[in-house]
């Protein structure tokens, strides 16, 4: 089996702010949206040359509250030190608050940050191999 795309899809508060901040923070661009599609609106955000995309969703009808624990998390591999500490600095400046990890191993080789809405993002400044 072949997946060709992953998304990973999130209620957020507010559609505008969060993807301004995952836009300006991680470099993403707007790639798709919706608007009062069965009582829902979102956005898509991505890239090009990348195999997976995130979807920030509001439900105009019943609203949903977003929950998210200390280890949800999206784990983003970044190799080369100067493009980590960039990034790092791009969610600072972005509104993205740096957090301690939950799990200790994510704070060797990285840093944790938390959007408005709870969610945590790790940069980890490495590669994964399998």
């Amino acid at each position: 089996m072949t997946i060709q795309q992953l998304r990973i899809a999130r209620p957020v508060t507010d559609l505008a702010e969060s993807s301004a901040m995952y836009c300006s923070g991680l470099g993403l661009m707007p790639i798709g949206e919706f608007t009062d599609h069965e009582g829902f609106s979102g956005v898509m955000l991505g890239d090009e040359t990348l195999s997976w995309h995130l979807e920030f969703t509001q439900c105009h009808h019943h609203p949903v509250k977003p929950v998210s624990t200390a280890e949800d998390l999206l784990v983003l591999y970044l190799p080369s030190e100067a493009d980590w500490q960039q990034r790092c600095l791009s969610l600072a400046r972005a509104g993205f608050t740096r957090v301690t990890s939950f799990n200790p191993y994510w704070a060797e080789n990285g840093a944790t940050f938390q959007d408005k809405d709870g969610y945590r993002t790790v940069l980890q400044h490495g590669t994964w191999r399998l």
